[in-house]
């Protein structure tokens, strides 16, 4: 796994070999930044299940102004921290090791507003549409702020999305990953 654009390009970061954590491919993450590339510049970005950080580091190494990274395990958390020293991020980078809905409490109670999140949280956990909601709930989005959801249930997740004030505005398929592109509805 390693760095694919930007200031920290080629970096090779360090993951987790274990089956609870899953990386974003190479290739759909490529797609990603290409879809979102005008929303990176001097934005503040959530990677909510944060796995190793890559996605919160390849924003970083873009042109993010800071990124969150929300992680449970203690055993990913260290790794995050590892990866954001390697890549030097660590002054542009806040780590929360707890549970997303006790992160999320936590950056409404600092008044944090978020331009894109990310949300990858383990497949078949049924915890995306939470999340959202929780987002939404709380108003932790910019007003031009997005929310991207990695998922595999795809139907599922759209035909829940349908009970929040949120709007689809894009949907990439790559293999059996899904990319669900959110915006707020106004």
């Amino acid at each position: 796994m390693r760095v694919i654009s930007g200031t920290a390009r080629g970096t090779k970061l360090n993951s987790i070999d274990s089956l609870a954590t899953r990386p974003t491919l190479d290739r759909v993450k490529e797609s990603l930044f290409n879809i979102i590339r005008d929303k990176i510049e001097d934005s503040t970005v959530l990677d909510l299940f944060a796995g190793s950080g890559a996605i919160g580091i390849e924003f970083l190494s873009r042109g993010a102004k800071e990124a969150v990274f929300c992680e449970k395990s203690h055993q990913a958390t260290q790794m995050i921290y590892k990866n954001i020293e390697k890549t030097r991020f660590i002054n542009k980078s806040k780590v929360y090791e707890q549970d997303y809905k006790k992160c999320l409490d936590e950056l409404k109670k600092e008044n944090k507003k978020i331009d894109v999140v990310f949300i990858d949280p383990p497949y078949k956990k049924d915890l995306a549409v939470k999340a959202v909601e929780k987002i939404i709930s709380l108003d932790l989005l910019n007003k031009n702020g997005i929310i991207i959801v990695e998922t595999d249930e795809d139907k599922r997740d759209l035909k829940e999305l349908e009970k929040i004030p949120v709007e689809v505005y894009d949907l990439r398929k790559y293999g059996r990953v899904y990319l669900i592109f959110l915006s707020r509805k106004e």
